[in-house]
């Protein structure tokens, strides 16, 4: 089990809940009080009412629908991440806030992580966030260039699926924040199109070849020389996965970068 803020927000949700139900059906009942009222000199009318709620019982109410709605909406639907690093430029920059589909790679319990219902798996250039392998507490975000059973390679700051080499288009010097002297590269990852970098000066470290194996998943990020990914660490188990990156919503560093607002991520 990991614990994270979908664990601490599990916790708070059945913390409330229970308080909630326990006072519903044990303690209100308890604190109703009967008022006699003379209508005559000889009867009366007998009023019950209720003595005012412990300040534990009202904030839980106040609290426990909130908390279970936005629990079920970061552990079902979808759930933001800040971009916390420069290893996956263009395509993102450090201070995104960015929204992520939690059902695009089947429906799973919170907290334990476990595939209930199958709804999809990754494909070649998706925007993926999973737990990183060797310490699964930490989310990375990276994009799939590799799917179980294909063959990575890696040489000469050229990517290779399945024996071909990934092709790729000079767009310019980048001038985007985050990164200086890195060459921008539109790359057609199997029919998928995005934008990234290398440093032509800096040589190349993380060269190799990879089988991926069953149930895992070869990722890279976009900023290849500035990147520690599958070509380091290894794939990503199946179980490991948490969602598909699909829309930047926000973008703080230093102020609002307007222009990101909205931007569908590729």
């Amino acid at each position: 089990m990991i614990f994270d803020f979908s664990f601490y927000l599990f916790i708070g949700v059945l913390v409330t809940g229970v308080i909630w139900v326990f006072d519903s059906y044990y303690l209100a009942p308890r604190r109703i009080t009967k008022i006699q009222t003379k209508t005559s000199i000889n009867s009366g009318v007998a009023i019950n009412t209720l003595a005012k709620e412990p300040i534990v019982v009202e904030y839980a109410k106040s609290f426990f629908p909130v908390l279970l709605i936005v629990f079920l909406l970061r552990g079902f639907v979808v759930e933001p991440f800040k971009i916390p690093s420069g290893s996956m430029l263009p395509s993102l920059y450090i201070g995104d806030f960015i929204l992520v589909n939690k059902f695009a790679y089947g429906i799973r319990i919170p907290v334990l992580n476990k595939k209930i219902i199958e709804t999809g798996d990754p494909e070649r250039g998706d925007v993926m966030v999973f737990r990183y392998p060797r310490d699964p507490s930490l989310d990375y975000i990276k994009r799939v260039v590799g799917l179980p059973g294909d063959h990575i390679a890696y040489y000469n700051k050229v990517l290779y699926v399945n024996g071909k080499p990934v092709g790729r288009k000079f767009e310019g010097q980048y001038e985007g924040p985050g990164q200086m002297h890195a060459s921008e590269y539109m790359e057609n990852l199997v029919g998928i199109e995005h934008s990234m970098l290398l440093m032509p000066g800096r040589p190349n470290s993380l060269e190799g070849e990879y089988i991926v194996p069953e149930k895992m998943y070869f990722v890279m990020g976009d900023n290849r020389d500035n990147s520690m990914d599958s070509r380091v660490w290894g794939a990503v188990p199946e179980e490991n996965l948490v969602g598909k990156a699909f829309m930047i919503w926000m973008h703080w560093s230093d102020g609002i970068y307007w222009r990101r607002l909205g931007n569908i991520i590729n």
